[in-house]
Order: C-alpha cells, then structure tokens, then sequence
C-alpha cells in the first residue's frame, strides 16, 4: 500500500485500477517488472501514457488561455514544471524535489495571471532562475510572493482518456436521488463526464488557498472538452451531501496499490472551460532497457483546445 512517504513520483503516475485492466485487455501477461526506468519500476505502457497525456493536456489549456489574449497560464507546482519531454527526466526531477525534501509539498499546477504582468512576471522568474526551479523556492520568498499576488486563480490540472460527448451519460438530466436525500444526481452505475478531486488532496489544496489568498479552481480535460470546477463550489456540494466519494483502487508505477476516496462531480455543476478544435495525433513510442527489453507506449502531440466564453468570464469576474 502506498504511504504519505512514497515517493512523488510514484504519487504523480498514479493509475486507477480499473484503467489498468481496460488499457490490457485481450492481450496476454507482459513481464513489465523486468523494466528498470531509473532505480524504481515502470509497470507497463499504462504510466508512460498517463505521463505523456498529462503533459499534453496541460499544455493544451496552457495554449488555450494564452490564445484569447487577455491572461497567460505559468506552470507552477511539480508537475507543471517538470521535464515534460523525456520521461526519465521526469522522474529525476521528482528523485531531486525529494532530496531536497519538498516532494510532499503540495501547490498547484498553474497560475493564471494577467496578460499585463507577463514582463513582470517573467523578470521574477529570471531571478529565480527559470520556473522549472519554482518548487524549490519557499512561497515566504518576497519574489514567490510577488508572483501569487499578481495571479488571479490558481489551477488543479486533471484528465481523463475519454471522449466526453461519446460517454453514455452524457446530457442526462439530474433528477432527485434517494440515496442523496432526494437531492439531484444520476444512478451510481451513470458513466458520464466529472470532474475529480482526490479526498488527500483536498485539504492541502484549502490550506494552500487559505494561506495564500488565491482561490484555487480544478479543471479536468477530456480528448474532446474540459470543464473547470472552483474548489469552494466543491467543498459546498460535498458538505451539501449532493456528492458523495468513491473508493477506487489505484496503482503505482513501482506495483504497490492502494485505496483512495475521490470525488466525481457532474459536470452540470462545473463551468464549460473549452473544446477541442483539433484532435492530436497519436504516437508510437518505445523505451528499452538495458536488458533489451522493448516497452511500447503512446504519445499525444499536436491539437488545439479553444477557451471556451464561459471560461473567460469566469477569469474575468475573478479577475475584478
């Protein structure tokens, strides 16, 4: 089982179950654990495709709000600012955070600032050295602190591998539920598009939005459309009852699994953040180890997101 002192690496790829056994159904046992990446293991094409979808989603929305104009995304925690195109890069990145004893330090993914305070924005991070040193700076340096006082919204980066208007559920209509105390929802088996909060990241995230006087918003791409969700809207539907968590097993890259309590909020409570305009390609990639060994997986390049107006108004209210 995974601890509060696992690894952030490990924490970072983590995979539900349950996308695991879809991703490898009808193909016969892999000896992945013979796959040596650095000193941990790398399970299989499951991590790797995480990885490279993660990064292709964040870069997606970072591109996005950079397009319309008005403000501009800075990648900010870990994740964000991690190697994004070499995946053992990646993960010596996270091997330094945890020796420098930061690796359970929890921020967001992004920043969004003003289009304005981008020169700004950008002589700080000359000083500190380039973004990519951000999670190693303490957030009570007087320059951090410039930088969250000129951000408007916090982000808490999510995606999933569906195509959202294709999931069976979607545009059902919420209707009273009794288990919900009559309150509206859909059947526990309704597959449709949510947005996620993990139950262990929620209250890092409202101690970091407490402290720093930034309000912190998630926002969950899909292949096809992302959704944005304020993390006091959803501390209201969970305090409400209107959402209630589910237990989902997931799994590290290094084998070990564990239990964790998420939320899924509908996306009829979350605000329409935008759309995919043009898909991305799919790529063959491979890694192989010193043994020979050939691990295959999948890359997501190109594509374009478009913010959707919504979007911008949400920015532009919390903007004033």
């Amino acid at each position: 089982m995974l601890k509060s002192t696992d690894h952030p690496f490990e924490l970072a790829l983590l995979v539900p179950a349950e996308d695991i056994i879809f991703e490898l159904r009808g193909y016969a046992a892999v000896a992945w654990a013979d796959f040596l990446l650095n000193p941990r293991r790398l399970r299989g094409s499951d991590f790797l495709m995480r990885w490279s979808q993660g990064v292709w989603s964040e870069h997606q929305l970072i591109k996005a709000v950079k397009a319309r104009g008005e403000y501009f995304a800075l990648p900010y925690g870990p994740s964000g600012v991690a190697p994004d195109d070499d995946v053992r890069e990646y993960e010596l990145y996270f091997e330094r955070l945890e020796a420098a004893g930061l690796g359970s330090i929890k921020r967001p993914d992004l920043l969004i600032m003003r289009k304005r305070d981008e020169e700004k924005v950008e002589n700080i991070l000359r000083r500190l050295g380039g973004a990519e040193e951000l999670p190693f700076i303490s957030e009570e340096d007087d320059r951090i602190s410039q930088l969250l006082r000129m951000a408007i919204v916090a982000v808490e980066c999510e995606n999933s591998l569906w195509r959202a208007r294709q999931m069976p559920d979607f545009g059902a209509e919420l209707k009273p539920q009794k288990r919900l105390g009559g309150q509206l929802g859909l059947k526990k088996s309704a597959v449709l598009p949510t947005v996620i909060i993990k139950e262990e990241d929620r209250e890092p995230l409202r101690e970091w939005q407490s402290k720093r006087h930034v309000p912190i918003h998630i926002w969950h791409a899909f292949f096809d459309l992302a959704f944005g969700l304020p993390l006091d809207r959803a501390d209201d539907l969970i305090q409400s009852g209107a959402i209630e968590p589910t237990v989902q097993v997931f799994q590290a890259p290094g084998g070990a699994t564990t239990k964790k309590a998420i939320y899924k909020f509908y996306y009829h409570y979350a605000y329409s953040l935008g759309k995919a305009t043009e898909e991305p390609q799919l790529k063959a990639q491979c890694l192989t180890d010193k043994n020979g060994h050939v691990l295959p997986y999948v890359t997501f390049e190109g594509g374009r997101f478009e913010l959707r107006s919504e979007a911008l108004d949400v920015l532009r209210e919390l903007s004033r």
